[in-house]
């Protein structure tokens, strides 16, 4: 033990040097350095007795380095959780969105062209209802019916068949 203690212990700033200039981070070149004590002390047995004990120490140093920087280039950077601002911490699902999205596009799609072309030139471009019956060359009572049809059907279509009268619905909008 005193043979492994007289070799390494004049080393260690040297290893400290190396791994900071590698790392460039103090605290991440420390704990480098202790790995790479700790695996020395734990195999100095394989070691070659003929061998420079220097470059063996560097040696494990760079590869313990190098599979650190591989490991951190795969995960990603890693902050501590104190200097982490919250709205980094906190992000909200995107799965029920997309899920809604993708039930209004099939919803929509299920409509009748007619309540399809009437809903999207109302509620999606923001056309009158005199507009859209000028659009579509229809009656202006045809414009509100095919409309009112049109949400019935989406809201049943939403919630799901069993949902034959919507609970509450959006008033139509005023014909001026």
């Amino acid at each position: 033990m005193t043979d492994m203690m007289r070799l390494i212990e004049p080393l260690i700033p040297a290893l400290r040097r190396y791994a900071r200039a590698l790392l460039r981070n103090p605290a991440d070149a420390d704990d480098l350095v202790q790995d790479c004590l700790e695996k020395a002390v734990g195999r100095w047995h394989q070691r070659q007795a003929d061998g420079d004990t220097r470059t063996w120490l560097f040696a494990i140093v760079h590869n313990l380095a190098v599979t650190q920087m591989r490991q951190r280039a795969r995960r990603g950077a890693h902050m501590a959780i104190e200097d982490t601002a919250e709205a980094n911490l906190a992000v909200a699902p995107t799965q029920e969105s997309g899920l809604r999205h993708r039930d209004l596009m099939t919803a929509l799609e299920a409509l009748p062209e007619e309540q399809r072309s009437v809903l999207l030139l109302v509620t999606v471009e923001g056309l009158s209802y005199a507009e859209t019956a000028q659009v579509l060359a229809i009656p202006t009572g045809t414009v509100m019916s095919r409309l009112s049809r049109a949400r019935d059907r989406m809201i049943q279509l939403m919630d799901g068949a069993e949902a034959a009268v919507p609970a509450k619905r959006p008033l139509l909008r005023r014909v001026k």
